[in-house]
Order: structure tokens, then C-alpha cells, then sequence
């Protein structure tokens, strides 16, 4: 595997859920669905896992840390702890390094965000998706209205500077009021990162299900693009900016890690079903957790499967990637013809040129796949 300098992740997937929400379709299993499979037989094959990940990649220094889920914060401030010394066990953390992990609201406390605080984690990433009771029952969530908001603060008290709120709209049954007041309280928690995704129905999950029987109406686009213009708004009345389409931030609280990933990165994916991008060599694991676990004891890698990236490949990721980013994208990296058709976007006024970069306009983000595909045509 070749791997050349520069910026390195990890990201570790935490596949445990107490209860699946109706909408999500990440590789996580309930106490019923896993057969055995527990918390600490995971950790001893995430152990495995990272020490044949260190001799992959040799003695390179670990930029940011992502511990996702799946709900992370089910492991305990113990368990979390742990995760964080396998990783020191194998790797060297840079001095500055970025360590994240979510957390539900629910299973959040001082005691935790403490116990994280003093393991070395330097950021938390809480989902609270709405402020609106009615919209977290179509939503599934089992936190009250008021945990999220309540658990930022707590982790601001015990040291956390860097603390981000997950936000979904476009939930049926949601109004414009019901996304103002949660952009209100999440701003009030005094946080420095807000994420925003439109929802998305997943075939096979259980929201599509509800679609499909006609209980509840599919996302409308012309109501989602009214609603993200509505939070950038007011995030940006509060002095969050957007750095990523669906991300903003106050200066400073950019997501380094997910940074990565937009601008060409390199990361190690460790746990059930995570995905790695090392060289030009794209992989994803197994995805039980017990599967993952047994080829990780019979001393393999739990890889499914992986694919080697060419150069059209890489150039095609690049601009659909970087282009999300509110630094833009390099006019150095496109081709003549794609240069010429960057001008067309640029006269329908979706792209702005900025020095040697093309930036989205706020029009721009609300069709952002449609400039690739124009640029890429």
C-alpha cells in the first residue's frame, strides 16, 4: 500500500444502538440483533485491527481522530477512554491533534463529558436533529426536546471548546417555525459547529416503510431548499459560517477531521462496516460485527472489499468533493473543456470565481451535484 505524507485520520465505527431511528440506515445493531456480539469483544478486535492498520502504514503521526456510530456514548466514559488508548497503543497522536466522538443526548452526562474531557478527546458531536417533540417522533428519537441543548452545555462546563449540534429538516410534519426555533436553541447552547442535512429516505428503512404505506408525505425539494435557506440565515445572523455546504462554523470550529475527507485526505476506517482511503486504494469492511471479529482472530483484515482509484477516478472525487467546500476549488486542477463549461456555471450565477478558485454562490449550494455534473459533463 503506498502511502504518502501528508494529513492522516482515523476514524472507528461504534455499530451499538439501543433503539434504531426510523430514518437511519448506518451499520448499527440493537442488543436483539447481535448475537452475541458485545462491547468488549469489539474492542479487542478494533485492537487487532489497528495494530495490523500500523504496520500498513508505518510510524505516521494521527492528525484527527472520529470515533462514529451508531451511539459511541454506549460504551461508557470507560469504554470511550479505551478506544482512545488503542489508538495511542499504535499509532503516535500529533500534538495537536483533533479526537471527536458523538454522542447522543440520552446516554450524556457531566460525569461522561468529564471522563472524555481527561482521556484526551478535544471535541463532541452531539445529534439533536430538532427542537420540536413532534418532529423527533416522526424521527424516532427518544430524547426529549430539551436534552440536546442541555448536554452541550454540559460538555462546554466540563472544557469542551469545540462542541457541534446535528441538525435534520425537511421532517414531515415540520414547519418553518419548528426549524427556527431549533436553530434558536442550538445557537443558544453556545456552540461552535452546527451540521444540517435534509432528511433523506433510505430504502429499507423503517421511515421508507411509512412513506411507502402513504402514513407520512415524502420530503418536498422545494420545501427543503426554502429550509436551508432559512437555517443559513440564521446561522449566519450568529455568527456561524458555512465552510461546507451542509456545515458552519464559528472561526475555529471547523471539523478538521471531516475536513479531510472533502479535501483529499487520507484516513484509516477501523470497526464493522467503516471505510478506509489510504494511497489510491479505497476499502470497507465487513460489516457484522461478529464476522468482522472472526477474521480479525484468524489474524487477516476484516476487509469485504476495495478499489483502486485511477487518475479519472480521483479527478472526478476531487471536484465533487472540494467544490462543497467554501474554500473552493482550484481552477488549476480542472481541464480546458472544463474550464469553458465552469464559465457557464459561472454566468447562471452558481459559481463565482475567487482568485485562482470556484466557489458555490448561495444559489450555487442549493444545486451543488448539478455543478459537478455540469463541470464533469
Amino acid at each position: 500500500m503506498s502511502v504518502p505524507p501528508g494529513p492522516f485520520g482515523i476514524y472507528i465505527h461504534v455499530p451499538f444502538c439501543a433503539t434504531r431511528c426510523g430514518y437511519c440506515d448506518f451499520n448499527t445493531y440493537t442488543p436483539a440483533e447481535l448475537g452475541g456480539a458485545n462491547p468488549a469483544g469489539w474492542l479487542a478486535a478494533v485492537r487487532l485491527e489497528l495494530a495490523l492498520a500500523a504496520a500498513q502504514v508505518g510510524p505516521r503521526p494521527v492528525d484527527t481522530v472520529f470515533v462514529g456510530g451508531g451511539t459511541p456514548t454506549m460504551l461508557g466514559g470507560d469504554g470511550l477512554a479505551a478506544v482512545l488508548d488503542a489508538v495511542r497503543d499504535h499509532f503516535t497522536l500529533a500534538p495537536d491533534a483533533e479526537v471527536t466522538t458523538e454522542a447522543n443526548p440520552e446516554s450524556s452526562s457531566p460525569a461522561l463529558f468529564a471522563r472524555l474531557r481527561a482521556a484526551g478527546y478535544t471535541r463532541i458531536s452531539l445529534g439533536m436533529q430538532s427542537a420540536a417533540p413532534h418532529v423527533l417522533a416522526v424521527l424516532d428519537r427518544v430524547h426529549s426536546a430539551g436534552r440536546a441543548p442541555a448536554a452541550a452545555l454540559e460538555a462546554r462546563a466540563e472544557g469542551f471548546e469545540h462542541v457541534n449540534l446535528d441538525l435534520i429538516y425537511g421532517t414531515p410534519g415540520e414547519t418553518d417555525d419548528d426549524l427556527r426555533r431549533s436553530v434558536e436553541v442550538a445557537v443558544s447552547a453556545g456552540v461552535d459547529h452546527v451540521s444540517a442535512y435534509a432528511l433523506v429516505v433510505e430504502d429499507g428503512t423503517a421511515l421508507a416503510r411509512r412513506v411507502r404505506r402513504g402514513e407520512v408525505p415524502a420530503p418536498d425539494n422545494d420545501v427543503l431548499a426554502e429550509r436551508y435557506e432559512l437555517l443559513d440565515a440564521q446561522l449566519s445572523a450568529a455568527g456561524l459560517q458555512w465552510y461546507e455546504v451542509s456545515n458552519w462554523s464559528r472561526p475555529g470550529g471547523e471539523c478538521r477531521h471531516n475536513l479531510g475527507y472533502w479535501d483529499g485526505g487520507e484516513w484509516w476506517g477501523a470497526g464493522p462496516g467503516a471505510h478506509g482511503f489510504v494511497g489510491s486504494t479505497r476499502w470497507w469492511n465487513i460489516k457484522h460485527p461478529n464476522a468482522y471479529a472472526q477474521a480479525l482472530a484468524e489474524g487477516r483484515l476484516p476487509i469485504a472489499d476495495s478499489e483502486t482509484l485511477d487518475d479519472i477516478a480521483r479527478h472526478t472525487e476531487d471536484v465533487m468533493l472540494r467544490l462543497r467546500l467554501r474554500s473552493g476549488l482550484p481552477v488549476a486542477v480542472l481541464s480546458a473543456d472544463e474550464r469553458s463549461r465552469a464559465e457557464v456555471a459561472i454566468g447562471d450565477g452558481l459559481v463565482t470565481r475567487a482568485a485562482d478558485r470556484l466557489v458555490l454562490t448561495d444559489p450555487g449550494r442549493l444545486l451543488a451535484d448539478a455543478v459537478v455534473r455540469t463541470l464533469l459533463a
